[in-house]
């Protein structure tokens, strides 16, 4: 077998049986889903009118909002934020990869580093990512191993996975320490506070959004729910259908950092950032959820379970869609924000993606009518 052959069956073995342990470990999740999904309904019925909210809720808490429409204007508010700082970390982000945002900055001049392990290895490799919750899950251990020694050095042959994740972590802190900009995605956002949410397991988006004194965030329109309480919901939806549950972290941000503890009074900044920056992309988010061909797409919360359950994922060793967008999910997204139906042709519309979809989109169906559109 191929070493992406190798790491996807892998990932499989390891990943599907522990979602449906978890599903039925935890049945309430289920119930928080079905609600979410209703919450998500809302917000793509009167989307325009959820962002507009959003924004002047950031306001209300001490952020500065902007929203771009495409990912040429993302490059150049977020390069006009950072302005001469010269020391970036990125947690995970696809609409910072959609937009482009590492590379730019880097020819920027600037010194940009992942922290998410997983998006660390595919930019020392100079790979794309082939799964949205496991951007290298394509990679086996050997190739992993393979990639760090090279380009840190300092682990002895055979190296364990442990012993990979721990030379990454060493070197990384030096990172976290001098970084001057944090910038992150969102997993969701709330419209009534301003705040987001971001879920993870390994720390680094902690270290990210707090050790720089400036952080920036940057998502898509579609992660915009009604309430704190919808987007806490949607961090454990999505952990439980990733197999990643409980996560480890739950990290929310509401503005810079802040303090009461003299005379209860709340001033900003704290120990934290004394910035906090929220970027909102549309880059063709609008249009979809006026579309009733697309608008369903729109409900997704990047689990990444639909890719693990599909014939032509597996097939193509996770070499399907545009970066970042793979799997049966990223072929309705390639074609939403980049345009790009060919994805969508390659769909041979097994419905396994639609049983497992903790949102219940329909992506056969959604694909059908792009091909469609392709062909007509």
């Amino acid at each position: 077998m191929m070493t992406w052959e190798i790491a996807i069956e892998r990932t499989i073995r390891n990943n599907v049986p522990r979602v449906y342990n978890v599903l039925e470990k935890y049945p309430y999740i289920l119930e928080l889903a079905r609600e979410l999904r209703e919450a998500k309904l809302e917000v793509l019925n009167n989307l325009e009118s959820y962002v507009e909210q959003t924004v002047e809720s950031v306001k209300r808490i001490g952020g500065v909002p902007h929203v771009v429409g495409n990912s040429e204007e993302a490059r150049e508010v977020v390069s006009k934020i950072i302005g001469d700082r010269k020391k970036i970390v990125m947690g995970k982000s696809m609409v910072a990869f959609e937009v482009g945002l590492r590379e730019h900055l880097k020819n920027m001049g600037k010194e940009v580093w992942e922290t998410d392990l997983g998006e660390f290895l595919i930019q020392l490799a100079n790979e794309p990512p082939s799964h949205i919750i496991a951007p290298a899950v394509h990679m086996s251990k050997e190739r992993a191993e393979e990639l760090v020694r090279e380009a840190l050095g300092g682990l002895p042959p055979n190296s364990t996975h442990e012993q990979i994740v721990a030379r990454v972590r060493e070197f990384l802190r030096d990172k976290f320490v001098n970084a001057e900009v944090g910038i992150t995605g969102a997993n969701a956002i709330a419209a009534d506070t301003g705040s987001i949410i971001l879920v993870e397991n390994e720390g680094n988006i902690r270290f990210t959004t707090v050790s720089p004194p400036l952080h920036i965030a940057v998502a898509g329109f579609e992660k915009i729910v009604p309430t704190l309480p919808h987007a806490m919901m949607e961090a454990m939806v999505q952990a439980a259908y990733a197999g990643l549950y409980p996560p480890t972290y739950v990290n929310l941000t509401s503005g810079p950092s802040s303090t009461g503890d003299i005379e209860m009074k709340r001033v900003s900044p704290a120990h934290g950032p004394k910035e906090f920056h929220l970027v909102l992309v549309d880059n063709g988010r609008v249009r979809a959820s006026k579309d009733p061909d697309l608008r369903e797409a729109l409900l997704c919360i990047r689990c990444g379970r639909c890719h693990l359950h599909c014939p032509v994922y597996r097939a193509m060793d996770g070499k399907w869609g545009v970066p970042p967008y793979s799997g049966p999910m990223g072929s309705m997204w390639s074609y939403i924000v980049f345009g790009d139906p060919k994805p969508s042709l390659l769909c041979t519309h097994s419905g396994g993606c639609k049983e497992v979809c903790p949102m219940k989109i329909n992506i056969p169906k959604v694909l059908e009518k792009i091909k469609a559109r392709a062909w007509s």
